[in-house]
């Protein structure tokens, strides 16, 4: 109970302290993802949809498809990907510009338990991007997902959860033409939110994230819906 209490107290503090800095351009995230393993098989697909915003809604900031192949190995706990993704990026405001993204990119998921009930997922990725108006770049993600079950000691049907993750993001090359340079880090991720299993291999989140770059922070109010099936 004092660690259920404790992370509803976060999770309060965060998204005010959040809210102070980003007041009234707080964003939203609507997020669907989706794992499937092919019967029989050591093979499989996963991926996700993304609808961002600058506001809660209505003000385009990405458009993010996603999917890819997956193998899982026999005798490793670790799943690889390799997928694509499509990107549609708006402008802040009013403008209705868009540009667009493609992606490949390669994955490695391998997850860990700590104690009774703690469950932990190491999430290596290496993306290549091709950016309009810019040239070929790379970029290396490593995200440290944590899920903590409340009122048992597994993600199972009924159970609330303490969700947290933190993610680095760093470029691989930083001229992307035309006398324009990015900087080596690209932003963090940092996530606290709460769980609920509907029932095996479906799960909810609402969560707050707050994103920063060398230039700015945001806020971002996430809903997601995960699927395995």
């Amino acid at each position: 109970m004092k660690l259920k209490f404790t992370l509803i107290l976060l999770l309060c503090l965060s998204i005010q302290s959040f809210a102070q800095v980003e007041a009234g351009k707080t964003g939203a995230w609507y997020m669907y993802f989706y794992d499937a393993q092919f019967k029989d098989s050591k093979f499989g697909i996963q991926g996700d949809v993304q609808y961002r915003n600058w506001n809660l809604g209505g003000d385009l900031e990405q458009l993010l498809l996603r999917s890819g192949f997956t193998y899982r190995p026999t005798g490793v706990n670790a799943k690889f990907t390799l997928g694509y993704a499509h990107i549609t990026s708006g402008a802040f405001g009013e403008s209705n510009e868009t540009s667009a993204e493609s992606r490949i990119y390669q994955e490695a998921l391998i997850p860990q338990k700590l104690g009774n009930r703690v469950f932990l997922t190491h999430r290596f990725r290496y993306e290549q991007r091709f950016v309009e108006d810019q040239d070929f770049r790379t970029r290396y993600r490593y995200n440290l997902f944590m899920n903590i079950p409340f009122n048992k000691s597994t993600l199972e049907k009924g159970v609330f959860y303490a969700a947290l993750y933190n993610e680095l993001f760093v470029n691989g090359q930083r001229d992307i033409g035309d006398n324009r340079e990015v900087e080596f880090f690209d932003r963090n991720r940092t996530y606290l939110g709460l769980g609920y299993v509907l029932k095996q291999g479906m799960k909810f989140q609402l969560g707050w994230m707050n994103q920063k770059t060398d230039a700015i922070g945001k806020a971002q109010l996430q809903l997601s819906f995960h699927h395995n099936f």
